[in-house]
């Protein structure tokens, strides 16, 4: 029978077996805990992700860019600075994934404005400057 440092063969493998069972255990018991912490947690497929606009002060032409990870009505309208609507800009049915909607800046006065997008259980907005250098004040 072969010795390795004072423990047999026999006891080597039970202590490695008892070690991963440990682990194992261990293991079982982080899954079960996150499962336990994350009830309640939202879910990501009931709600859509607007994005920010990649300039900013804005000018010229907005491109406007959402995701929703299923078939959803949304209403999507610009806000003035006092968060009242300054006009819808689209009020339909998306389909699932990304969408870009276009809105030409130089229809507006040069200022802040926000723009946000609504379902049945979600309100989102971003805000926006608007920089338009043709526009009068």
């Amino acid at each position: 029978m072969m010795v390795l440092v004072g423990f047999s063969v026999t006891q080597t493998l039970l202590g490695v077996l008892i070690v991963s069972l440990g682990l194992l255990v261990l293991i079982i018991a982080y899954r079960k805990l996150l499962a336990y912490l994350g009830k309640g947690s939202i879910i990501k497929e009931d709600y859509c992700v607007l994005y920010p606009l990649e300039n900013d002060p804005i000018s010229g032409e907005a491109e406007f860019y959402f995701t929703t990870e299923k078939n959803r009505n949304i209403i999507f309208e610009l806000l003035n600075a006092d968060l009242t609507t300054n006009q819808v800009l689209s009020e339909k049915e998306y389909v699932t994934g990304g969408h870009i909607l276009r809105f030409d800046t130089n229809l507006l006065s040069n200022g802040l404005y926000f723009y946000c997008l609504r379902t049945e259980n979600q309100k989102t907005m971003k805000k926006m400057n608007v920089l338009n250098k043709n526009v009068a004040d």
